[in-house]
């Protein structure tokens, strides 16, 4: 295969990628922050305690966790159809992205949120600050290196499992691997995928860490 031929199916594979990774990441973590502060202030000594709904949130998420995402991938096609209509192509590939990332982004949530002093959190409560002002106030700005650490961590995940989403037609750089590069034994769309996904993590990864550190030092 030449390089003209070449170009832009790797072209339209990487835009496929940062579509599918891009969108994933939006929603994992419009679900997940939400789903990990809850499981912070829902504990037995927490500012709203609740531990039935910690109780069934935490196995919820656990087993989010627990299952491999190329068997969700699988399990979560009637439910991918259901809601796009479709099981493949980028868009419905979002889906199990999403629901196999937030479980493990709402985790993480709840770990950054350990880390905040809870003296702040005590200012806050002894100024007449209700549960949410705590939240605005002091968690969530407290937290936010870690929560960041947490999102380029998640979107490093995505990337994975974007390209595994290829398995069920799911579009982007690992569909053209599989379809190109190893079913009809091209080498060369092999290896120009593994690069650009390599390219991918370091840049998403060096870019976290940066704005992690900068954040940090302000501080």
């Amino acid at each position: 295969m030449s390089w003209e031929d070449l170009w832009p199916l790797l072209v339209n594979g990487t835009l496929e990628t940062l579509y599918m990774v891009g969108l994933a990441a939006l929603f994992t973590v419009l679900i997940g922050l939400p789903l990990g502060v809850l499981l912070f202030i829902s504990r037995r000594q927490g500012l709203v305690p609740m531990p039935r709904l910690n109780a069934v949130l935490g196995a919820v998420i656990n087993t989010g966790r627990s299952l491999p995402f190329i068997v969700l991938l699988i399990a979560l096609i009637p439910f991918t159809r259901l809601l796009v209509g479709t099981t493949l192509g980028s868009t419905a590939a979002i889906v199990p992205i999403t629901i196999g990332a937030f479980p493990f982004f709402a985790r993480l949530t709840e770990n950054a949120l350990d880390e905040v002093d809870y003296g702040r959190i005590e200012a806050v409560l002894s100024m007449g600050g209700s549960v949410w002002h705590v939240i605005a106030k002091a968690l969530l700005p407290e937290a936010l290196p870690a929560l960041l650490a947490a999102t380029t961590l998640t979107i490093v995940m995505l990337i994975g499992f974007s390209s595994m989403a290829g398995v069920i037609g799911g579009g982007g750089l690992g569909d053209l691997a599989i379809r190109y590069g190893y079913q009809r034994f091209n080498d060369q769309i092999m290896v120009g995928t593994v690069l650009i996904l390599v390219l991918m993590v370091q840049a998403v990864q060096m870019g976290g860490d940066r704005l992690v550190r900068s954040l940090a030092h302000r501080r």
